[in-house]
């Protein structure tokens, strides 16, 4: 079971983290801050650790959570696409997220969305975890 979210991001906030803890952050823009109505909100923050995942994207959208003990798999999903006159491919990709109750769910993160090293690291965590618990 995952420790209580806050204390997680507030524990990655301070910069002491355990080992096999993932940190994401950036900066928040002051133009985008102001346009989005998030300019007094701490900066985007994303926390993989070895239970599971927090972020914070803004107040607005609250807290999102990810407790590997809820799931009964994880598939990684790309797709691409380009339009045709150019050599460029756009990617998106996610995570879909197989609970144990069967339902599925996308995950994909609000703020860091262009940033794999996120999904990377979300699916190295929950083999990890797997293997732990004995494949479960």
């Amino acid at each position: 079971m995952m420790r209580d979210p806050q204390a997680i991001l507030s524990q990655a906030r301070e910069g002491a983290v355990p080992p096999g803890w993932a940190v994401f952050t950036k900066k928040r823009g002051r133009v985008r801050g102001l346009l989005s109505g998030t300019s007094d909100d701490p900066d985007p923050l994303l926390v993989v650790t070895p239970e599971g995942v927090v972020e914070f994207a803004s107040h607005r959208s609250g807290l999102e959570t990810v407790d590997f003990d809820h799931l009964s798999q994880v598939v990684l999903r790309v797709r691409g696409h380009s339009f045709s006159d150019s050599t460029i491919v756009n990617l998106d990709v996610w995570l879909d997220l197989r609970l144990r109750d069967g339902q599925t769910q996308k995950w994909k993160s609000s703020a860091f969305a262009d940033d794999y090293r996120t999904v990377q690291s979300v699916l190295e965590a929950y083999g990890a975890f797997k293997m732990l618990h004995g494949g479960r």
